[in-house]
């Protein structure tokens, strides 16, 4: 998790109300991070037992420029942009997300460096998955560096590797202004509107691309692991994950942005993907939803693959996706249109009491311990969820594992709880991270973090967890 504050000062006027800043803006801001440090994401100095120590309140990332305007969070590593248009990065390495030398000192993954080969681009603002990361130059281009083999870059039919950052030249001509990236998929926001997707497009995770949608293997073996009993459920999983990944050899992969049929008579406004499902939000505030719905994430009882209108009551005015779960900033039922009273709804994966309420998981529902708090901006981890509020007040709630909720402790949280390490900052941007975890006596196995038995584990999130080391 990272968070994005002033220390002393007001914020500058409309700051909240921009994704992005302008390099006009010269306040010190300080960047702090929390939560687990396992892949040297958090970008804090090693300790004497390694790179991998949790923090369980926000810290100040040491080493960072003190203009950092925005901030990204991958699956295992971080991203910050500052005023001059210079990427930092720092975290897992393995796949050359960093936009550094992969053969550089493990020890040094950590330490927040500047990207190399954008040297002639002015970035307004960074994206991260679990491989690859993504920079948008001023003049709306689209940059991207990694490695997936899912077609997440973009770059063409069999590219699956970027050393340095590379230009999508399919996107030339488009203003971007705001990318997401799932497990595999990837969507692009041009400033009139349109909407692209790219990668890994099973279960209709990217809507139609000018092929027929296709149901992802894991998708349709989500039913049998829940027949299995709890103390097989981790074999179930493993040996349905091999079955899989031997399907998806001939994986359905768009190797390039294209345009996604379901939405050409319609202009977005926002976009979010999660692990396997994606959020569109129109400019006349209809929210659409495509992907996996194992869990109720696409907030619908309509089960055709692809974007469908998401049944919720309320008028979103932005959007977010956890792995499993989904969030809207939405404007009170009561309130006007352009009224400044607000909620967050929530639906989707609820283990770890991500959604912050009680009630139905698969239908859009408001948070009410945030009923009065104006939040402005919402984000999703792996199972947790975060919100800023116009007072810039940092509120969280879910799975605290590794202090991933910046309260002090692991415990987790079932409804909303002030970030009160925070107070007397004013925190203008907050994002977290999806990621992993693993259990040396369970052969470093992933596992459910939610859980503290292997056999007791979700054996449908396994199935996924394990996929992850096939990207």
């Amino acid at each position: 998790m990272m968070l994005r504050l002033l220390k002393h000062g007001r914020t500058p006027a409309g700051r909240l109300s921009r994704r992005w800043m302008s390099s006009g803006s010269h306040s010190k801001t300080t960047v702090l991070s929390f939560g687990d440090g396992s892949h040297g994401a958090l970008g804090l100095r090693s300790s004497i037992i390694g790179m991998g120590s949790d923090a369980y309140e926000p810290t100040p990332i040491p080493g960072l420029p003190p203009d950092v305007v925005t901030v990204a969070a991958g699956h295992f590593h971080s991203l910050a942009v500052t005023s001059e248009g210079h990427v930092w990065a720092w975290g897992r390495n393995n796949e050359g997300q960093l936009g550094r030398d992969p053969l550089s000192p493990r020890e040094t993954w950590n330490e927040p460096k500047r990207v190399e080969g954008l040297n002639k681009v002015r970035v307004q603002a960074a994206f991260a998955s679990g491989v690859i990361s993504a920079a948008i130059g001023d003049d709306g281009s689209l940059w991207v560096w990694g490695s997936s083999k899912r077609g997440q870059l973009g770059l063409g039919q069999g590219i699956t590797n970027a050393a340095l950052p590379s230009k999508i030249e399919t996107l030339s001509g488009e203003e971007i202004v705001k990318v997401s990236l799932g497990w595999g998929h990837a969507l692009a926001l041009a400033k009139n509107g349109n909407l692209f997707g790219w990668g890994y497009y099973a279960d209709g995770r990217i809507g139609k691309i000018g092929r027929e949608l296709e149901i992802s293997p894991l998708e349709s073996n989500g039913t049998k692991l829940g027949s299995r009993g709890e103390s097989s459920a981790f074999e179930a999983a493993e040996k349905l994950v091999m079955e899989a990944i031997e399907k998806e050899k001939d994986m359905p992969i768009i190797w390039e942005p294209g345009s996604i049929e379901e939405l050409h008579e319609l202009k977005v406004a926002d976009v979010a993907c999660g692990l396997d499902h994606s959020l569109v939000l129109c400019r006349d505030g209809t929210l659409f939803s495509g992907g996996s719905n194992v869990y109720g994430q696409l907030g619908r009882a309509i089960e055709y693959l692809g974007m469908q209108p998401v049944n919720i009551n309320f008028l979103p005015l932005s959007i977010a996706s956890g792995l499993g779960n989904s969030l809207a900033v939405c404007n009170n039922p009561s309130s006007e249109p352009t009224g400044n009273a607000t909620s967050v709804v929530s639906w989707g994966w609820n283990k770890s009491s991500q959604l912050g309420r009680e009630g139905p998981d698969n239908i859009p529902q408001v948070v009410e311990g945030l009923v009065g708090e104006s939040p402005v901006s919402v984000s999703g981890g792996r199972a947790h969820s975060l919100a800023l509020t116009a007072k810039k007040e940092l509120w969280a709630w879910g799975c605290g594992r590794n202090g991933r909720l910046g309260l002090g402790s692991s415990a987790d949280e079932t409804e909303p709880m002030l970030v009160e390490y925070l107070e007397g900052s004013e925190v203008i941007q907050a994002v977290a991270g999806l990621v992993w975890y693993k259990d040396p006596a369970n052969g470093d196995r992933c596992y459910d973090p939610t859980k503290t038995s292997a056999s007791s584990e979700d054996p449908s999130r396994q199935v996924d967890e394990l996929l992850d080391n096939s990207i």
